[in-house]
């Protein structure tokens, strides 16, 4: 009797648990080495990216890695000045998605919320209404925005008038090999200001468009307008 459960259940192993096992490793290693997405739970890259955004992180962007670690088999190129990139906090460890505002060698400077890079101010313009409406509370009410004329990629910023922040800061050097990332929601952004430049090797993909958006001030229903929407236009 036990031998004719033995084959049975090695019967139901080859058949049925070994492949889905293999299924299932196969997938996980190309999201590893490919794509993923990212959920994100916080503000800090608000008008950008909003809280309850599910984002799709490209891991080919960059270079291609040992799924599972952040150990490089090759690369083809670098992170870019303005960039969404998903990394790992020199902090803690902790997966985030913020801005690339430093580029290795450069000089990165805050002044009363004005970004200089390299000794040279960048401009700010008007935003338009369309882009911050979907926020809300104190975001939207007491939330001052703007374009960004970061070079070669304008984006939205947001600064909380009344909230403690780091508004000034540096100049600091950005080593050779890091990067100075930062969110766009400038006063509730836990970013380089704090924890330091980025390592290249730290950094997990790219970001560029939202897969889906759940509301989290309207019973976490879906923002359909999000779905699938490009980050690139966010200051258009």
């Amino acid at each position: 009797m036990n031998r004719k459960y033995r084959v049975r259940a090695c019967r139901w192993w080859r058949k049925e648990i070994r492949p889905l096992l293999i299924i299932a490793a196969v997938m996980f290693s190309l999201r590893s080495s490919l794509a993923d997405w990212n959920v994100v739970p916080s503000g800090s890259m608000e008008p950008t990216i909003l809280v309850g955004d599910r984002v799709l992180v490209n891991k080919l962007a960059y270079d291609l890695k040992v799924p599972f670690t952040t150990w490089h088999i090759a690369q083809w190129s670098n992170p870019q000045r303005g960039d969404v990139v998903v990394f790992y906090s020199p902090e803690d460890g902790t997966r985030l998605v913020k801005r690339v505002i430093g580029l290795p060698g450069d000089t990165v400077e805050l002044r009363n919320d004005q970004l200089v890079i390299n000794g040279k101010p960048v401009d700010y313009t008007t935003l338009e209404p369309k882009v911050p409406e979907q926020l809300a509370g104190p975001e939207l009410t007491r939330g001052v925005f703007a374009t960004e004329q970061l070079p070669a990629h304008a984006h939205a910023v947001m600064a909380i008038n009344g909230v403690p922040a780091k508004r000034t800061f540096g100049p600091v050097p950005v080593p050779e090999g890091h990067y100075f990332m930062m969110g766009d929601n400038r006063d509730n952004s836990f970013d380089s200001r704090y924890f330091g430049t980025v390592d290249r090797g730290q950094i997990v993909g790219r970001v560029s468009s939202v897969v889906v958006s759940l509301d989290r001030n309207n019973y976490w229903l879906p923002r359909w307008s999000r779905t699938f929407s490009s980050l690139d236009g966010s200051a258009k």
